[in-house]
């Protein structure tokens, strides 16, 4: 039951985290399944995807439209293309060895936190 309690309050923080920066997958979710709770890679990454399905396409983006902060035809053209890119970087991942997928997302992280910090504004 404990861990009921943990996965609910991961789902808030990578949910407040998606709605305030737009991100919660792959920067909190995924990690935080394999750091804290033993998952796979992989299985961190089916779970992510299917968790945040629901709220990040229907709440959170209500709010931001309720503001005028969001793009319907873009949303509408990006979604269209995230449908096809997600399947082909699901089979994608499956073709890789998960020891490197494991190496490629870690270089991944780092080169977005890098350049993030490095960013000039």
């Amino acid at each position: 039951m404990n861990s009921v309690y943990t996965f609910l309050l991961l789902g808030v923080a990578a949910g407040w985290l998606s709605g305030m920066m737009g991100v919660g997958g792959g920067i909190i979710i995924v990690p935080a399944l394999m750091m804290i709770f033993g998952f796979s890679l992989r299985d961190a990454q089916g779970t992510s995807l299917a968790a945040i399905m629901p709220p990040v396409g229907f709440l959170a983006a209500y709010t931001f439209y309720q503001n005028g902060n969001l793009n319907i035809k873009v949303a509408a053209m990006i979604a269209t293309g995230f449908i096809l890119g997600a399947y082909l970087g699901a089979k994608t991942n499956y073709a890789i060895k998960k020891e490197v997928m494991e190496k490629v997302f870690a270089v991944l992280l780092i080169i977005v936190a890098v350049r993030m910090l490095l960013k000039n504004n």
